[in-house]
């Protein structure tokens, strides 16, 4: 298993740099960072468009033909429609959420940023995103573009991630650490 996460994440990255390489030779970054920012929040919302992705029992033209309708819906078109049309036809969908992320990595490098994972119980507002990447440009003195995802579980606090660095304040895992101290003592 361990072995099939790196090699999706070396697939995820192959097809995001030649991506970036395209857009940034045809000069569309910006065009293509926001088709895609648009397709991950779909990704994000729809349960069936993860399902369509991740499922082998779709053939690769089943998926083709699914994808194109959706692009169509969501607007997508140019270089991102094609290189996601590709992806499919090459049966690399299910690597996609991880193509994203090393685009965006690829992007902000490129920008002179950093990209960060944010997990967060909850959807994040405005001030609250304005506050954390303040914080986060504070200390690390660069520009800092985020990548939000939401999990529930987390009850509470944040899971930061940039690069190897991991910074968790969840709730879960404070309690977590309060439990297994109460194991010990008892």
């Amino acid at each position: 298993m361990a072995g099939e996460d790196q090699s999706s994440a070396g697939v995820a990255g192959r097809y995001a740099t030649a991506l970036f390489d395209l857009a940034r030779e045809a000069k569309v970054l910006d065009k293509v960072e926001t088709d895609l920012n648009r397709f991950g929040e779909a990704l994000n919302s729809f349960e069936d468009l993860t399902t369509l992705i991740k499922s082998p029992l779709f053939s690769a033209s089943e998926q083709q033909g699914a994808l194109a309708a959706i692009l169509e819906k969501l607007k997508i078109e140019g270089l991102t429609r094609n290189f996601l049309l590709l992806v499919a036809e090459n049966r690399r969908l299910f690597a996609t959420p991880a193509m994203l992320r090393a685009f965006r990595g690829l992007l902000a490098r490129h920008r002179g940023e950093v990209s960060a994972e944010v997990l967060s119980a909850t959807k994040l507002k405005d001030t609250q995103r304005t506050a954390l990447k303040q914080a986060l440009k504070a200390a690390l003195g660069k520009d800092v573009q985020l990548e939000e995802g939401v999990d529930p579980g987390l009850l509470g606090g944040l899971v930061v991630t940039i690069g190897s660095r991991m910074i968790d304040t969840s709730l879960r895992t404070k309690l977590n650490s309060l439990k297994h101290a109460m194991n010990e003592v008892g």
